[in-house]
Formats: structure tokens, sequence, C-alpha cells
């Protein structure tokens, strides 16, 4: 048999795209030069946006674009342009939108039939063959014959998807209460599962966000009822089967209420957040299991999603293949009862009890998800052993079982380098580090920080948002500026090195010169160096990755406090001030707003911490739970504004101020704890 010839995604660095460059659709990546072509040749243009690890892009693939048939339909009358969302999130979130205005839903795949000018006519996500076909014939058999329609359409999709875009600023004088941040949290609480935790709906995404706002909230209230179902989502979480209980990390989503059968995919966005969030669950609480889970993860990062250069690779798919070598979604990761019983001899009741391999540990078939539903002290009771005995035995199972899974064929790796999903993951170590003190968390969170610093910041001061086979090219997005910034200053804080306090507020000072409106007084998520599409965006809802323009308006709040600069303070208060409708009416989808606006309700603590000893004594204080405060410090004088003429030789002195008006300094951290109290 001949060698399929391949299109032009075979010069592209996505594996996303590569995957389709030996389709026998004539695919284009999205290029100006492709849309110039389809202006001047005036051919409508079929845009499919998905992403390397999606599990029913393959399907579509499968069924749709490697098939001839198909592929005569639309290589006569198209122009077909693939686009891998996670290096275009810009492309996606317009088209996505338009999807979402048309059929009230959105997901990926994600296909579109544009106007050569690309604005949208039709769309939706995964279409069976049949249906495929049908709609691409009817929609050009339209354009060839009542082209007005179309253009009428497109029109009026374009108005729709401008009014999403636009942002009023609230004039009014900016308050906020602690009444404004308990009436949407109590509205939310009408939505809370307190079965299975998470919320009141199948499927189920971890909205690592809301659970960190919600743990402030609680923390701050001393809300014992947020507290419990905090606990008891995590918790959950931790036991169900989207948590990896062999390999460790965490799948995209499950897929039922009770956190069993994930959407096999595993994120590097995800763990990032998860890490972060059990870190801080931690703090708070002090769980064995949320020290497991962190600890865990962080193992799976560096095993399966670490790049030699200290980045890490975005997802691992949800397909891989069978013992019968076709491809199928969590082929890698389920279990059959015979199997384990041959793996684990006498030791299967024991195991088959802790991770449920009966009725409800059952996903289909004869395939298994592990799943745990009852505490380790249950399990060893029934079987006559201690505790610490059932924990030795966890750990030699989940030894064995990843031994074996590592003789399976592996789901695939997309191996491209996003910037704002490194941050993210970044934040986590930091996070990680902070709570446990672990070297390794410090390192590896260096090592990745140098990488964006080395590889991905321009000298112009921008950054890109992709790397991958050495090169890093696509002009990076709000996200990747606001992710870097915020974990830059996180890690000032574990680190006290000025350098990446300094770095934060240079790139915070490129966005305001190239991403900023001064109409809304938000930030668009694109350069205004990009070529312009159908809108320019302006991302504000929090979902499974907070808002850009909510992380922007955090870290604003930070460099406000570090460097006592008003533009900063000022932009800050007027984003969340536009954004109190949504928290009010959609609490869950503005949580990351909401946290900012715990910061403005109580009391925001700097700590200043200068001399010799500054170093031991932020690394006392960054492991409590005390989310309203930011961190400082040097070993000797410095300039930065909460430093200056705080140096006194032989001595290391904590100051802690509310608005840079600084209580009297003390030497021990047990006597700054206290003035860390709210007084309001």
């Amino acid at each position: 048999m001949s060698q399929p010839q391949a299109n032009d995604l075979i010069r592209e660095t996505s594996p996303y795209l590569l995957q389709h460059a030996y389709n026998p659709v004539d695919w284009k990546p999205w290029k100006p030069e492709i849309l110039d072509r389809a202006r001047k040749e005036g051919k409508l243009l079929v845009i499919s946006i998905g992403y390397a690890a999606c599990h029913w892009c393959h399907v579509m693939e499968k069924e749709s674009f490697e098939d001839p048939e198909t592929a005569v339909v639309m290589n006569g009358d198209f122009i077909s342009i693939k686009v891998d969302r996670e290096e275009r999130p810009d492309v996606d979130q317009v088209y996505m939108n338009a999807v979402q205005l048309m059929t009230g839903q959105g997901g990926w795949p994600l296909n579109i039939v544009a106007l050569p000018d690309g604005r949208p006519v039709w769309g939706g996500t995964y279409f069976p063959k049949a249906r495929w076909i049908a709609s691409l014939q009817h929609i050009q058999k339209l354009y060839e014959k009542q082209p007005e329609k179309l253009r009428e359409y497109a029109d009026n999709m374009e108005k729709g998807l401008q009014s999403l875009e636009t942002v009023i600023p609230d004039t009014n004088r900016p308050l906020f209460s602690a009444k404004q941040v308990q009436h949407s949290v109590n509205r939310w609480k009408d939505h809370l599962d307190r079965s299975y935790g998470g919320p009141r709906q199948a499927p189920k995404f971890m909205m690592p966000s809301n659970f960190l706002f919600l743990l402030h909230y609680a923390f701050q209230y001393e809300d014992t009822e947020i507290m419990e179902y905090i606990n008891l989502s995590l918790t959950k979480i931790a036991y169900g089967g989207v948590y990896d209980h062999v390999g460790g990390g965490f799948s995209r989503y499950s897929v039922d209420a009770k956190w069993h059968v994930p959407h096999f995919e595993k994120m590097l966005y995800d763990n990032g957040q998860l890490v972060s969030l059990y870190a801080n669950a931690y703090a708070v609480t002090g769980k064995a299991l949320y020290r497991n889970v962190v600890y865990e993860t962080l193992t799976f990062i560096e095993r399966e999603l670490m790049h030699d250069e200290g980045a890490f690779y975005s997802s691992l798919d949800a397909d891989s293949q069978n013992e019968k070598g076709i491809q199928e979604e969590g082929a890698f990761y389920v279990w059959k009862k015979d199997e384990l019983q041959q793996l684990l001899k006498h030791d299967f009741p024991c195991f088959r009890d802790y991770y449920n391999i009966n009725s409800y540990g059952l996903w289909e078939g004869q395939n298994y998800v592990l799943i745990r539903k009852d505490h380790e002290k249950e399990v060893a009771e029934k079987h006559g052993i201690t505790t610490a005995a059932l924990s030795e035995k966890i750990v030699m199972w989940k030894s064995l079982l990843l031994e074996k899974r590592e003789e399976r064929p592996r789901p695939r790796l997309d191996d491209k380098i996003l910037t704002s999903w490194n941050a993210l993951m970044l934040k986590g170590y930091v996070d990680a580090y902070k709570t446990f003190g672990e070297p390794s968390f410090l390192d590896t969170a260096l090592k990745n920080a140098r990488f964006i610093t080395e590889k991905q910041l321009r000298p112009d001061g921008g950054l890109n948002r992709n790397y991958k086979n050495g090169k890093s090219n696509i002009n990076a997005y709000l996200e990747d500026y606001a992710a870097v910034t915020d974990a830059f200053l996180a890690l000032h804080e574990v680190t006290l090195d000025e350098h990446w306090l300094i770095t934060a507020r240079n790139l915070t000072d490129y966005t305001f010169e190239h991403f900023y409106d001064c109409t809304s007084h938000m930030f668009f998520f694109t350069s205004n160096e990009d070529k312009s599409l159908v809108t320019r965006s302006i991302e504000r809802s929090d979902n499974v990755i907070p808002a850009s323009n909510s992380v922007m308006a955090k870290n604003l709040f930070v460099l406000a406090h570090h460097f006592d600069d008003k533009k900063y303070a000022e932009t800050a208060e007027q984003m969340l001030h536009n954004m109190i409708p949504g928290t009010k009416e959609h609490p869950s989808f503005h949580s990351n707003w909401l946290d900012l606006m715990l910061r403005y309700t109580h009391q925001y603590h700097e700590v200043a911490i200068s001399g010799k000893d500054a170093l031991k004594k932020a690394k006392k204080i960054n492991r409590y739970f005390l989310p309203n405060k930011l961190i400082t410090g040097a070993t000797g004088a410095s300039s930065l504004p909460l430093l200056q003429n705080r140096f006194v030789d032989n001595k290391t002195l904590i100051y802690v101020c509310v608005d840079f008006s600084c209580k009297l300094p003390v030497e021990k951290v047990s006597d700054a704890l206290p003035q860390l109290k709210d007084d309001r």
C-alpha cells in the first residue's frame, strides 16, 4: 500500500495538528496567508478546533476526517483549517462563544463553518459522519444560491459576539462589603452536593479556584459548614477514580456524580492547581490524605510530564491501545478482576474492599476504575490488621500495579510546553514548598521559573506562548502574563529574591502597554500586536482555569501593596467593581473575583522581614495558611518600598503592616503571628 500523502499540517509542531497531518482532508494551519487565500477565492472556511488529549476529537477524526468520502466534500468546496485550542486559545474563545450563541452549549471538538472573512455562520461540537457531510453540503448550496442569507446571519452573529465582550465600567465609588461576599456564598450553598462534594450535577469538574476561595472564606469567617463541605469534597475527589490511585495525578473531570469514572485525559493545568489546593488544605487541616495527594501528584508530574530543561508538557491522552490493539478511552488505567487477582494473590480480598472491586467500582464491561469509599481504619478492622500494616500494603499494591501498568501501551503525550500552564504548575510547586518545606519542590520551581525567563521571555519584555523542539513561538496571551506574574510573586515570597518581584512588575507593565482597555479598565485577551479576529475578547468568568482578568486584578492588588503604586491599586479596584453583578448572580463562575473581594473586606497584611535570618523566618510563616497577606524580605539593606530603612545590624526584624502602616517590629515568628489577625 502506498504511503498516504501528508497535508500542510506536517510542518507544524503541535502534536494535535500532527495527528491530522495524514488525513485525506487537505487541512491548513491557522495562518494569515490561509485566511487571505479564502477571501481571494471566496471559499467558505471549515474551522475545526480540538486538542491532543481529547477523546471525542479522536472519534470524529476516525469517523470523518480519515474518511475519503468526507475529504472529497471538504476539499472540493471549503478551505479547512485545523486549530490546536491550547496553542490558540484566542481563536478557540471566539468560535466557542459563537457556538454557544448558536446552540446553547459548547465543547470539543469544536466545528465551525465561516464566511471567507472568518465570521461564523454555523457550528457545533461532535458530528457523526453522515450528519457532518449533509450539513456541509446544505451550507454550501445555501452559499451558492442565497449568500445574502449567510451574510445577514454573520452580521447578526458578529454583533452578538461583540456584545458578549462589552464591559461597561461601573463609575460609582467602589464599595466592597463582607455582606456582599456572604450573600454570594449563601446563594452558592443551594448548589452544593452534600453527599459527594463539588457541584450538585454530573459531569463534575474539580474547579480548584472555587475551593481555594471557599477555603479562604471558611478560614476568614470560621464557617464550619463550608469547611466541612470542602473537606467532604476534597476527600471524595481524592477517593474517586478521577484521582489516579496507582500513579498519582488527576484526570480532567468525572462523568458521574461520585467522582468515579473520569474523562481519562490528564491535563497539566488541572494538576498544577490541584497541588496548590491540596497543599493549602493541608496547611489548614493537617489531613494526611491531602499530603499524600500532593506528593503523589508531584511524583507523577516529574515521572511523566517533565521536560529535561525543567519545563512541563501539556497533557496525556484519554485514549490508548487495549489488549486487542484498539484505541480505547481509559484502557491504560482500568483493571479487570482476574488480572488483579493474579497480581495480588492472597492480598486481593483486602485490596478488593479498599478499592471497591465490586458493583460500586465497576465501570463498564469487565473494567473497574479504582475508587475508595471507606476510611483505612474500617478496612483494616474488617481484615484484622492494623492501619499501619494496611498502609504498608497500600504502598506495595501501588508499586506492583504501577510496574504492571507500565507494560501497557502508553497514552500519547502532548509534549508542547505552554507558558501559562507551566506557571500554574510552578505555583503548585511553590505552594507545596510553602506548606511542606521540601527542598526539592523549591528546586523544581526555580528550574521552571528560569526556563520561563530564559526561553519564553523575549528581549522586548514580552512572552511567547509555546515551546517545542527548542523553539519558542506564538505571541503570548493575557492568561500567560497573568499566570507567570502570579507564580513569580509567589516565588518571591519563598526565596525573597527581588528578581522575581521586579520581573512580575515588568510583565505587568507590559500588559498595560499591550493589553489594557482604557474604556472598560479591563484587559483584552490578545495583544494589540496580534492580527485581529472577529472580536477582541475580554475574559472575565472563572472556569477550570481562573479568568485571566481575575488573576490580573489579584496581581495588581498585590503589586500595589509591594510598590505603593496608585495605578495598580485603582485598576484592581475598578476591575473588581465591574464584576460585582457577576459575583452576585453566578458566584461559582466568579470565585477568583470573590477571593479578591475578601482581601478588600478584611485587613490585608504586608509582612516585611529584614535581616540575615529573613529567609528562615519567612519559611516558618509560610507554613501557616494566612491568605490575606504578602511576604517580602531581604538579608541586607533594600530599596524596595516595604523594606526601606528596615535593616538593623545583627538583628532580623519582622514588620507587620497594613497599607504601609506598621506595628512595632518583632524578632520572633511567634510574636508576629498574632499581629496577622484581622483587627476589624
